[in-house]
């Protein structure tokens, strides 16, 4: 394993493993998701200047307007997705900087991850790619319309806030499947959706703070 992965000072293994402490003081409870997020290097989907704060919970810049968003909330909304099963595949809508999508690679058969900025994509292939995880599918589109192709999936992220939830990625939620998307404009939450076969249930749950949700191409 190289340095830059394994991580040396603040972006350390033994750093890695505060963060972990800290997630399940936060109420993290997940083992699989827990053990995920303790094995792939944070620091490496950040700027190098940025790598000695990539274990503190905050959301830091990645370039582009966007945000990589702070540990609880990556370990949070993965856990609300997975509820302690394994989905097979997986939408996640907001690439960013690849490390949500590494996360949800780790835990899933297969993701199919959207992202409308192309160079934010292209950093993304990049960083995975060093972490040679390839059960991922990218595609540089718009996340409102998400990836018909490839519906149904078992689950879907959605990682900018929306001011309302795209019916064509309802529509790509499987039965039985579960959606974790923010919600809101001013004050925002995390919006839970599962689809029953008699239609959609939603729920509102944690006060969060994504960057929107926009539509068409760049």
């Amino acid at each position: 394993m190289s340095t830059r992965i394994s991580g040396i000072g603040m972006t350390s293994q033994r750093t890695r493993l505060r963060m972990i402490t800290r997630l399940r003081e936060q109420g993290i409870v997940d083992e699989a998701v827990l053990n995920v997020m303790n094995e792939i290097p944070r620091h490496i989907f950040v700027e190098e200047a940025l790598a000695s704060r990539a274990y503190d919970d905050c959301a830091l810049p990645i370039g582009f307007g966007q945000t990589i968003s702070q540990p609880y909330i990556v370990a949070r909304m993965t856990e609300l997705l997975t509820v302690g099963k394994p989905p097979g595949k997986v939408l996640e809508i907001g690439t960013g900087c690849g490390y949500q999508t590494s996360i949800l690679a780790r835990l899933s058969t297969e993701v199919y991850s959207v992202e409308r900025l192309l160079p934010l994509l292209s950093k993304a292939r990049r960083n995975v790619r060093e972490l040679r995880v390839m059960n991922i599918r990218f595609k540089h589109a718009d996340g409102h319309v998400g990836i018909p192709e490839g519906a149904p999936f078992d689950a879907i992220m959605v990682t900018a806030a929306a001011t309302h939830v795209p019916d064509a990625l309802k529509q790509q939620l499987a039965v039985g499947g579960r959606m974790v998307v923010p919600m809101g404009t001013g004050e925002q939450f995390l919006c839970l959706i599962e689809r029953t076969r008699s239609g959609f249930a939603e729920k509102r749950l944690d006060a969060v703070n994504f960057v929107p949700l926009l539509s068409g191409l760049s």
